[in-house]
């Protein structure tokens, strides 16, 4: 792998309704703005030869990168994987977001979301995704998941010692972008 741009979906259904999804079976969709920021990304990667296409499990995900990728969607490599979802929040689905930052807030991220998985075993599965990606053999990559994976990335890479931060507002349909060593660093930074 060469490069990679690492996106977040374009906004869904449940961003508008301040509403919290980590089951993709449950997943709604895009709002007709997460289409357009869609076709948005596709104008910004026009110039980018893409060799692979890879989102999560999630409708969202998918969506965002078939209209990205527009007419060239039939043409790139398409990857489905599950370890690049959105966090699994258990019994806090369908809740609010003020409802899940309050959780978040009150709770380490060793702890377990209630039926859901920790922010420490979701960054080992994002971890594990990752590390696949920078093994592809593929020059470009394209990756539409979410918010979280794409802020952790970031801030591994960065070296930070959070996870969260410093960056922290990952915008909806907008690259960002990582050579291989500096996924190799996001992987070990997730991975401490």
């Amino acid at each position: 792998m060469r490069l990679l741009l690492l996106c977040r979906h374009g906004q869904s259904l449940f961003n508008v309704a301040g509403v919290v999804n980590g089951d993709p079976a449950r997943d709604q969709g895009l709002s007709d703005a997460g289409r357009a920021a869609a076709g948005g990304l596709g104008i910004q990667l026009a110039g980018v030869d893409i060799d692979l296409c890879v989102t999560s499990r999630f409708a969202r995900a998918q969506e965002t990168a078939r209209l990205a990728l527009g007419s060239r969607d039939p043409e790139v490599l398409r990857v489905v994987d599950g370890d690049l979802d959105d966090i699994r929040i258990g019994e806090l689905e369908g809740r609010t977001l003020d409802e899940y930052r309050a959780w978040k807030h009150e709770h380490r991220p060793s702890d377990r979301f209630p039926g859901g998985e920790s922010l420490d075993e979701a960054a080992a599965r994002y971890a594990r995704a990752f590390e696949r990606l920078a093994n592809r053999t593929e020059d470009t990559i394209l990756c539409v998941c979410h918010e979280i994976p794409v802020r952790f990335a970031v801030n591994a890479a960065a070296g930070s010692e959070s996870r969260d931060g410093p960056f922290h507002d990952v915008a909806n349909a907008t690259p960002y972008l990582f050579d291989e060593p500096a996924l190799r660093r996001a992987v070990a930074g997730l991975r401490q």
